[in-house]
């Protein structure tokens, strides 16, 4: 484990004690985790207390350091394992799980201790164009190889197998037949930058309703 925390656990403390706290999971640059920071940085009953990734050269951890949000580098074997992620989950009291272009499947024993509290963002339409390997320009190529004429973005609940959890929400948007992958990637972006936040704070401000 590689920490790069950015202010004390005692500050972490500070925050008000009626907020439920949320941790990122990301692999790579982490755009759309600093849109889920950034939307939640003033809010009222949610917050993102950390940054949580595979990778020690990921840019989401340059973002995090940014958004004065701590970041922690876990190996694969931690991750197979789970137990010191659950323990530093455990120590910033985290709540909620989201996934942001995070590219491991997550262990059973995390499953265990967040059911229905772990959300991710798929760029496609699934069932279509998901499972293992198939995430960022992969899935866009697919989209445009395969001439269809819409792609979008599915919000869904994590189980144990990639891509199948329980759908929450779904945006489109319409392929057309000129559209490039990374015309395709950019109006696929712009569904994220859009619905991920504001589904992430209806779906888990209900759970802590009814907690």
């Amino acid at each position: 484990m590689q920490r790069f925390a950015h202010f004390s656990l005692f500050c972490a403390y500070l925050h008000p004690i009626m907020k439920r706290n949320i941790a990122i999971f990301a692999s790579g640059s982490g755009s759309n985790a600093e849109n889920v920071i950034r939307y939640f940085k003033n809010n009222r009953l949610l917050a993102v207390q950390l940054v949580v990734s595979n990778k020690i050269d990921a840019f989401v951890l340059e973002r995090a350091q940014r958004l004065d949000v701590p970041s922690v580098v876990f190996s694969k074997k931690e991750w197979e394992s789970g137990h010191e992620i659950l323990e530093l989950l455990a120590t910033y009291n985290i709540d909620f799980i989201v996934l942001a272009g995070f590219l491991l499947r997550i262990s059973d024993s995390l499953l265990h201790v967040y059911p229905d509290k772990i959300i991710n963002i798929h760029p496609s339409l699934l069932p279509k164009f998901g499972g293992k390997g198939m995430y960022g320009d992969k899935v866009h190529e697919a989209v445009v190889a395969s001439g269809e004429t819409e792609s979008g973005i599915t919000i869904h609940y994590i189980n144990e197998h990639y891509d199948e959890g329980g759908v929450i929400y779904q945006a489109t948007c319409p392929v057309l037949s000129i559209d490039t992958p990374a015309d395709v990637a950019a109006k696929v972006h712009a569904l994220e930058y859009a619905h991920y936040p504001r589904i992430i704070e209806e779906v888990f401000s209900a759970a802590a309703a009814i907690e």
